[in-house]
Order: C-alpha cells, then sequence, then structure tokens
C-alpha cells in the first residue's frame, strides 16, 4: 500500500511539473487572478451544501478514502456529490467554459487532462458502489431547478 502511494505522488508530481512547464509566459497578473481561485469550500459548493442540509440530510466534506475526493459524501446513501466549475471541467456549451486565447492549447490539455481525470473518478467510485451527481456551476443559479435535482437524486 505504501509503495503505491508513493508511485502516485510521484505521478502526480511529475504531471505538476509539466503542466507548469506549459504555463510559462503568463503574466503576473493572470497568474495571480489564477491563483487566487479556490479549490474547496467554493460559492458554489456552499449554496449546495446549504440546499442538501435544509433537506434534512447530512454529510461529509471530501473523503480522502475515496477516489476523487469528493466535495459532499452522503456515506448512509452511497452516493457523492461533485461541484464543477464550468471552465476547469469544460462544460460543454457553457459560455462559462470558453477557453482563453493566450496559451489556448495548454489551456485546452489541462482541461482535457482534467475531464479525462473526472470521468476516471465517476467510473472508479461506480465500481465501488457509490453513485455520483455532478452538479455545475452554471447550474447553481436556479435553485429550485437544483433543488429538484438534488431531491430526485437524494431520493
Amino acid at each position: 500500500m505504501l509503495k503505491r502511494t508513493t508511485q502516485k505522488k510521484r505521478r502526480r508530481k511529475a504531471l505538476s511539473r509539466i503542466n507548469k512547464k506549459k504555463f510559462v509566459n503568463v503574466d503576473a497578473a493572470t497568474r495571480s487572478r489564477m491563483q487566487a481561485i479556490r479549490g474547496r469550500d467554493t460559492q458554489p459548493e456552499l449554496i449546495v451544501r446549504r440546499l442538501i442540509h435544509r433537506m434534512g440530510f447530512r454529510y461529509s466534506l471530501y473523503r480522502q478514502d475515496l477516489p476523487g475526493r469528493p466535495d459532499i459524501v452522503l456515506p448512509g446513501l452511497h452516493k457523492v456529490i461533485f461541484v464543477h466549475g464550468c471552465f476547469w471541467h469544460g462544460h460543454l456549451n457553457c459560455r462559462r467554459a470558453r477557453l482563453p486565447t493566450k496559451n489556448a492549447d495548454a489551456w485546452s490539455s489541462k482541461i482535457v487532462t482534467n475531464q479525462a481525470r473526472d470521468r476516471r473518478v465517476v467510473t472508479q467510485l461506480a465500481r465501488l458502489g457509490w453513485k455520483s451527481l455532478i452538479v455545475w456551476e452554471c447550474a447553481i443559479s436556479n435553485n429550485k431547478k437544483l433543488e429538484a435535482k438534488l431531491a430526485r437524486f437524494l431520493s
């Protein structure tokens, strides 16, 4: 187990170095904007959590023992919820998912890699008997629709 974990860490570091090399000629303003984006406790995520809590469900956050470290985990129901940002996860036909004009190849590569990882994680969770729901950032704006979608998934 320890050996496998070490191999995963090495692979992750290598991929990180490759992605950093692609973004060397990014200006300072863009770099600081991108570094300011959080990966946890984002506004869309907090909205989804509040809705689920209001519906009477209790959940765990970022369970490290599950593939992909899901944003919201409902262990009793064996269900997980991922709250995806439209840009970072390449939401199809969404205006928020447009690629920047600078370094378009690098951004495209990064987003395609994210999408492949997302598919792999959902498949791994399904093999382990977990059901997954992906909530897109753009879907957060319509609370009634989102609440109905969450109620269907959690029932």
